[in-house]
């Protein structure tokens, strides 16, 4: 990294040092284009993509769904990289153009969700599932949803962006973030030591939440880090992501949005059970 770097009075932006995401990043809010969303026949109309924060709300649908809840819902891709969270019916509903957003068509008006922690717990809420009403045990599975939500931008914006997709690897930021991130698993491991779930005895939305960013990073499969980070050497989040990784309805909600990966474990789009069946991008997908 440069030693001759000197911050100018007044920031100004240059797309061209954008890195991997220049052409959608920018520091301004609100629309970019018009476009209309597309509405499916279910309550739930969800917009989203299979990063680990759109991966965090498919799990929670598919969990409503395994345990017998009325919460069919429609999935619907949104292409980051092409800047589809920039159209003007995304924004109306996420005026934070960040996947995410759901539209919640359950009542007499249609109520705009966004913020995977506001999402899970809206759901939670709604069905009196993974989530106590009150008391102690709410707080701790609120305590660790808040902590994730605080934590993973550090993972994510910070070791993420440095270690997999600025336009150069700078030593400073790299170990940086490497420590906290770090830091961050040995939290977890020290907490997971003596529960079987993270904010207790029973499986939450703290799990929901946590998994798909620091369970998939202890597989070793988020930003191909996991030699990096030693990642087989927190035993205890190895426990607690092969526990998750095996559930049912985990497994069917990475599947939802993803357009990358394995053909078959691709389902860009979701409007019921069967699609995980027929709708596969190995059955449905071409070459171009």
């Amino acid at each position: 990294m440069s030693d001759t770097y000197t911050p100018p009075k007044v920031w100004e932006w240059d797309q061209s040092n954008g890195g991997q995401f220049a052409s959608t990043n920018r520091p301004i809010a609100g629309a970019t284009h018009d476009k209309e969303l597309p509405v499916g026949e279910h309550a739930y109309q969800l917009y989203s993509l299979a990063t680990p924060n759109g991966v965090k709300v498919t799990i929670m649908f598919e969990e409503l769904l395994e345990a017998g809840f009325d919460t069919e819902y429609d999935a619907w891709l949104i292409n980051i990289g092409e800047g589809d969270q920039f159209g003007s019916g995304f924004v109306d509903i996420n005026p934070n153009s960040k996947i995410p957003a759901l539209l919640d068509k359950t009542g007499d008006e249609p109520v705009r969700v966004f913020e995977t922690a506001s999402i899970l717990v809206h759901l939670a809420e709604k069905y009196d599932f993974l989530l106590p009403k009150s008391g102690a045990a709410r707080t701790e599975v609120m305590n660790w949803l808040f902590w994730q939500m605080g934590s993973a931008p550090y993972l994510g914006g910070g070791f993420g962006h440095f270690y997999a997709y600025a336009p150069e690897k700078w030593e400073y930021p790299i170990n940086r973030f490497a420590m906290e991130t770090k830091r961050q698993l040995d939290v977890l491991d020290r907490a997971l030591a003596d529960r079987e779930f993270i904010a207790g005895d029973n499986y939450s939305i703290a799990d929901v939440a946590i998994w798909p960013w620091y369970g998939v990073l202890a597989q070793g499969k988020l930003y191909n880090a996991g030699e990096f980070l030693d990642v087989e050497s927190y035993k205890n989040v190895q426990r607690w992501t092969a526990a998750i990784d095996a559930r049912p309805a985990v497994q069917r909600g990475r599947m939802v949005n993803r357009s990358w990966g394995e053909p078959a474990e691709q389902l860009r789009e979701r409007h019921g059970a069967a699609d995980f069946d027929t709708q596969t991008w190995d059955k449905i997908g071409t070459d171009e």
